[in-house]
């Protein structure tokens, strides 16, 4: 099913890392179970080069600090993330989240963000309502997890926030217009996406994941919130060269369960997305936090 008008990611200009100050604790991180020293980063906006990571790769945030988002990948300042929207990523108390609540109209991020993205981000208050984290290693045959909550809603007056609204695990990220995307929506819906050269293509959907009554203004979301939960998709190239994209959800019970499956047949959007590519998260507006982020081939 083509979609013409799904999740949009409006058009912005990219933030140079020379215009930001990047302070950034060390961040703990697991490999194959081992705990790896936490790497240093410099008090200034200085790249890191990427760290080659193995499977399984679980990420922990027990670290306090703070990831910048730049313009492109090599500018990051971390060796395993980049963040490539949402202004600033925050690492506090053993978790990882976006932007909590309204920036002040001063911050550095409200400026450029009321500048790039004002009716988003409700002039610049906002940048969080357009977060995109990506991995700095590429994966291909793949399950990625992550442990979320979210603890408010942001109800930005714009029309690009609606029932589609969601938190998504980005795979196979060839770059922002090709990759898979598989998630839940504020409407209750699951979804199961391909975008090809900037155009979305719905491969499945479930409705009622979430009980309740969608209404963009009185209603605008159904995913519970203050309720720790957890996000898996499995992505894997078959040996006739379709992609079987798999999504599952812990509600909060300790067990996963699976709600959509499909396979990507070349049906939409043309060719399946096989070659190795990033992996991550997305969430639209909305202020969320997350931990244990895993990935495994």
């Amino acid at each position: 099913m083509l979609e013409t008008k799904l999740m949009p990611y409006p058009k912005r200009k990219a933030f140079s890392l020379s215009t930001q100050n990047v302070i950034l604790s060390g961040l703990a991180v697991i490999i194959s179970g081992v705990l790896i020293a936490a790497p240093s980063f410099a008090p200034r906006a200085e790249a890191a080069e990427a760290r080659a990571v193995t499977s399984p790769f679980l990420y922990t945030f027990n670290a306090d600090g703070i990831l910048y988002e730049t313009g492109s990948m090599s500018e990051s300042s971390s060796p395993y993330f980049w963040l490539n929207s949402g202004g600033k990523m925050l690492f506090k108390n053993g978790l990882g989240s976006t932007i909590m609540g309204a920036l002040p109209a001063s911050d550095r991020w409200a400026t450029l963000y009321k500048s790039s993205s004002s009716v988003d981000t409700d002039q610049g208050k906002y940048p969080q309502n357009l977060f995109r984290l990506l991995t700095r290693s590429k994966w291909n045959n793949a399950s990625q997890e992550v442990k979320f909550k979210i603890d408010k809603i942001n109800t930005t007056n714009t029309p690009n926030r609606d029932g589609y609204s969601g938190i998504l695990l980005m795979s196979r990220y060839l770059d922002g217009n090709n990759l898979y995307y598989a998630g839940i929506r504020m409407d209750g819906e699951a979804v199961i996406k391909k975008k090809i050269n900037g155009t979305y293509y719905t491969l499945a959907s479930k409705k009622q994941v979430f009980p309740g009554t969608y209404n963009k203004s009185t209603n605008p979301n159904l995913i519970p919130e203050k309720t720790w939960m957890r996000l898996k998709s499995d992505v894997r190239t078959q040996s006739d060269g379709s992609v079987t994209i798999t999504l599952s959800l812990d509600r909060g019970n300790g067990k996963y369960e699976t709600i959509l499956t499909t396979k990507d047949t070349k049906s939409y959007g043309g060719a399946t997305l096989t070659k190795d590519g990033y992996v991550g998260i997305r969430s639209d507006y909305m202020d969320l936090e997350f931990d244990n982020f895993r990935v495994q081939s």
